[in-house]
């Protein structure tokens, strides 16, 4: 399967920053361009994720994984932390205007794990007329747990200044556009439709329970979503199984 190491200039993060790309055996490029899938790391992890060559050449669209660092694929407060930007906005269209892919926001997805969860849905809900669908595996819907969290303090994976720096002002998290629930109920005020939604998660992980409220204010607010749980924890292996069922619900039979 043909394999690109991509490096580039990012003035949202004023340096260059790195993605990998992979590519159908034999691709078959549309009118309109490939369908791509953007594919987010985790906290700690970086460019260069899951890859299925068995789905891709089944299905035919291309996977990119950029580098998000530890940033929660979210502008951040310092200079050259702009990740959502770099993501949403100077990715995809480098994508385009390079590769000719994800040309449409029909072709375009957005699928992350933990923390690359929470970047996909952030993303898509941030730019719905860029993207399709977005698939959140074992999210880190960390809002519930770091809204109004005390300056000193740490929750046993990183301390307030990390999500500070991250998320903003933390006694404001429920009214910001850093909170996918914020930016849903805005979507809706405004009438704009909203990106296809896939959520999965481990009834053994420890995100299950947020994962789950999630889930009940989608129910609530009448958001159209497909959500499934099954035994597992918070590790590749719940991971590849999830990948097996979402792909081909996502990217239907037709290559």
């Amino acid at each position: 399967m043909p394999h690109l190491s991509i490096t580039w200039r990012s003035e949202c993060l004023m340096r260059d920053t790195r993605a990998e790309m992979y590519l159908p055996e034999g691709m078959k490029n549309t009118r309109e361009g490939m369908r791509t899938l953007i594919l987010l790391h985790g906290y700690t992890g970086s460019a260069g994720n899951w890859v299925n060559e068995e789905l891709v050449n089944k299905y035919n669209f291309a996977i990119i994984c950029p580098n998000g660092e530890n940033g929660f694929w979210l502008n951040g407060l310092c200079t050259g932390h702009r990740f959502q930007d770099m993501l949403g906005g100077e990715l995809i269209s480098f994508l385009r205007a390079t590769f000719g892919l994800a040309m449409r926001k029909e072709d375009t997805f957005i699928m992350g794990m933990s923390m690359g969860g929470f970047g996909a849905l952030h993303t898509a809900l941030a730019y719905p007329d860029k993207i399709g669908t977005a698939a959140c595996l074992s999210s880190a819907l960390i809002w519930y747990d770091i809204a109004h969290m005390a300056p000193g303090t740490d929750n046993g994976i990183a301390n307030y200044e990390y999500y500070r720096e991250c998320f903003g002002d933390l006694d404001a998290l429920d009214t910001s556009f850093n909170n996918p629930e914020v930016q849903i109920r805005d979507l809706l005020q405004k009438g704009t439709p909203l990106p296809r939604l896939y959520l999965c998660c481990g009834t053994e992980d420890f995100l299950i329970e947020p994962n789950r409220r999630f889930i009940r204010f989608l129910q609530e607010n009448k958001v159209e979503h497909s959500y499934f749980e099954g035994t597992g924890i918070h590790d590749m292996v719940y991971w590849n199984n999830a990948v097996e069922k979402l792909v081909p619900e996502m990217f239907g039979t037709n290559g």
